[in-house]
């Protein structure tokens, strides 16, 4: 299966934020995360997404933007909420999430997204579910998202359900607007407990999920639908739930965490595809992709030559060191 993206730049919609690690913070949030990487990867990104006017964490945001070669024209600055932040709290078996309440990405201001949309006529929309998790934001947030659904937009959901967003409401929201969905083998489970309770938990092997999965899809009128299984691999399907592609997964040479690896397989997933690679590839390359970056200290390497070999992958010369991402 393969599918041509429509042409012009990726908008990303939501949260930039700061990941406060033990060792020190560093910028972070999913869209910013597959932003950056997108835009080191040599495909057109813009972000948006909003910042406190003026603190330490809007300023350490926006240096992570420009020097991933980002443009600054989709952030909002807020006088009133400070950036957001995300304590990373670290254990042996793997890393929880402690979401800051106020965070000034919760108060995305709708009229300037569509402005730069309307001025950069974006092909593909990424946005995930945290985006929603207040109330008093989630219809105005989701009407933008119904604007920006015009000219054949694919928009892509990357559902990254966190206990702020743990939600069937907010989920079907998001769900009801994707065409294309990532989700894990733990958040794919949660789907089905909400939208097919009928449907078997045991069952988690790729080719024994087409029933269920096409469930899902037919509800949500998805048309594609990535599975990230962990060690396990990763698998794609149809519109209709059968599997189009699956792929082991690959070997993580030197762990150092797995904050933004699956913002890394987002992101590489898009490159790839938007570079005219086939859908099993694409998947291939994105596996390696967010393998790699677990070697890397957060969502994003220091060093610019990480990207070389993968850009290198799809075609790319080298990048300069310049795009150094700030620490």
């Amino acid at each position: 299966m393969a599918e041509l993206l429509p042409l012009g730049p990726v908008l990303l919609i939501g949260e930039a934020l700061v990941d406060e690690f033990a060792d020190g913070p560093v910028a972070g949030g999913a869209p910013l995360n597959v932003a950056r990487s997108l835009a080191s990867l040599g495909q057109a990104a813009r972000l948006a997404s909003r910042v406190g006017q003026d603190d330490a964490g809007a300023l350490r945001i926006r240096q992570a933007m420009r020097r991933s070669g980002l443009s600054e024209r989709g952030l909002q600055l807020d006088a009133r909420h400070p950036t957001g932040r995300v304590h990373i709290v670290e254990g042996p078996q793997g890393h929880r999430f402690e979401i800051a309440r106020v965070a000034a990405w919760d108060h995305l201001d709708p009229h300037p997204v569509l402005a730069l949309a309307e001025a950069e006529q974006p092909g593909v929309v990424y946005f995930g579910s945290l985006q929603l998790r207040r109330f008093a934001t989630r219809l105005r947030l989701g009407n933008m998202l119904k604007a920006l659904d015009q000219g054949g937009r694919l928009f892509f959901l990357d559902l990254n359900l966190r206990d702020d967003s743990r939600d069937p409401e907010i989920a079907e929201a998001c769900l009801h607007q994707a065409d294309w969905l990532k989700v894990n083998d733990e958040e794919l489970a949660q789907l089905m407990q909400w939208f097919l309770p009928d449907a078997d938990p045991t069952v988690t092997e790729p080719l024994a999920l087409r029933d269920a999965v096409g469930g899902l899809m037919r509800r949500f009128d998805l048309r594609l639908l990535v599975l990230t299984r962990g060690p396990l691999g990763h698998a794609a399907f149809a519109a209709d739930g059968s599997l189009v592609a699956e792929g082991p997964a690959s070997p993580v040479a030197h762990l150092v965490d797995t904050v933004g690896a699956g913002d890394a397989f987002s992101a590489m997933l898009l490159a790839a595809t938007l570079a005219g690679r086939a859908l099993p590839e694409a998947l291939r390359l994105a596996s390696g992709f967010a393998a790699a970056m677990c070697g890397e200290r957060g969502p994003a390497p220091a060093d610019p030559a990480f990207f070389h070999p993968w850009r290198e992958a799809l075609g790319l010369a080298p990048l300069q060191p310049s795009l150094a991402e700030i620490r």
